[in-house]
């Protein structure tokens, strides 16, 4: 199992969306502690540390630390917004 941090910006995006997508949002999350790597995730170019999970139409950015086993959630975006 590894740990799951969540920065202030990806509480505060999670925040301003609608109940079901947070409750959605929350079990792709929780999955993230058990299989930090599930099928459909991408590593995103030009970061080391950086990957990406889709719920519907929203992306959860997340960083792996492999050594203190530990998932970093960054951003939490509409798929519009996420990768600027």
């Amino acid at each position: 199992m590894h740990k799951l941090l969540i920065e202030r910006p990806a509480e505060r995006d999670l925040k301003s969306l609608e109940p079901n997508v947070q409750t959605r949002i929350i079990q792709a999350i929780r999955a993230l502690a058990a299989e930090p790597r599930p099928r459909g995730c991408r590593k995103l170019a030009g970061s080391t540390a950086d990957w990406r999970i889709r719920v519907g139409d929203y992306r959860i950015v997340y960083e792996i630390d492999r050594a203190a086993r530990a998932i970093t959630i960054t951003r939490i975006r509409h798929r519009r917004e996420a990768y600027r």
